[in-house]
């Protein structure tokens, strides 16, 4: 079962890029564009080896007339998706979603640090720009901590200057630095909010630091893009003794859309290891478990017992428990 959604034509209207490794892209709706507020996203359908695969992407800065305005990370070692999206050029259609939005902005904290890595710096330049307006918030009480293997990589720099001048303190690990959470999270002042986009290495580690500083997770926000392992993607078994089922998942294939083009039943929604709804039952592993995720805890995922389909993946073989149960 998968959350229905509302496809609209669009169209490329035009392209850049903004770094060797991000491109922007503005895309034209056939009808007007939905105003939407900072956090907000798009979900848009792209053709993969033949078959059309859903993508979620942040939408850029605040609204304008004509397009909405996103930013693609290229991967070339991923699941093909960002490379399609790569080959777009103005005049293109594609079908996308109105925007919507699963990280939005809580604009009565004292105090906010956005903390981004790499193309996770999208939904925050949105955030920077209004909270960098607001005059009832102090300029002290606003930073944003930006994270990027090297200066190059460093996309929207000059427009989080205009905002945010010295409050922007940029991360590059070809220098060796590495963002510091717990030396950032003590110098917050009571009540304040951290707001996270970056892979699920970075949201891992803030959640540590967010938790053994005591604070309260309803202060911390998180949004991750859902890519990133300690394994490069490869070809997979699954196993569903429940349906008698025996499954390759490919290397450009995530494991909720095998488990659905097999006809087994699933239950999704972010699609981005974020809210749970995919998550499955491990009956066993012959070989180790990536976990891509932010839903589950550190102890869940040492533990191996349940796995985010729609993000996670195996070197090896898993068998997994469906919600399928015959009628008796």
């Amino acid at each position: 079962m998968r959350s229905s959604q509302s496809w609209l034509d669009a169209t490329v209207l035009a392209t850049r890029d903004l770094t060797p490794t991000v491109r922007e892209l503005s895309l034209q709706p056939a009808g007007p564009v939905v105003a939407h507020a900072p956090g907000s996203h798009l979900q848009l359908q792209i053709g993969v080896n033949g078959k059309l695969h859903t993508r979620s992407y942040s939408l850029v800065g605040p609204p304008e007339p004509q397009a909405y305005r996103i930013a693609v990370k290229r991967l070339d070692a991923g699941r093909g998706g960002s490379l399609a999206m790569w080959r777009l050029v103005a005049g293109d259609r594609l079908r996308i979603t109105e925007p919507q939005n699963h990280f939005p902005l809580d604009l009565n904290a004292p105090a906010y640090l956005l903390v981004a890595g790499g193309i996770g710096i999208t939904p925050l330049l949105h955030m920077a720009q209004m909270l960098a307006r607001r005059k009832a918030l102090e300029p002290q009480a606003l930073r944003l901590v930006y994270a990027a293997r090297g200066d190059e990589e460093l996309a929207y720099s000059q427009e989080l200057r205009d905002a945010l001048g010295e409050r922007v303190h940029t991360v590059v690990s070809q220098r060796g630095q590495r963002i510091d959470f717990e030396h950032e999270i003590a110098a917050l002042r009571p009540g304040a909010q951290m707001l996270v986009c970056g892979p699920a290495t970075m949201l891992d580690a803030a959640r540590r630091a967010w938790t053994a500083a005591g604070r309260p997770m309803a202060d911390l926000r998180y949004e991750t893009f859902g890519s990133s392992g300690r394994f490069a993607p490869q070809s997979f078994r699954v196993l569903v003794p429940r349906h008698q089922l025996d499954i390759l998942v490919p290397a450009d294939c995530s494991l909720l859309d095998a488990l659905d083009a097999a006809g087994v039943q699933t239950i999704s929604d972010c699609k981005r290891g974020e809210c749970g709804l995919c998550a499955m039952d491990v009956l066993e592993v012959k070989g180790e478990i990536d976990h891509r995720d932010v839903f589950l805890s550190d102890t869940e995922k040492q533990q191996d017992m349940r796995i985010c389909t729609c993000v996670s993946r195996v070197v090896g073989e898993i068998t997994l428990d469906s919600s399928y149960r015959p009628d008796t």
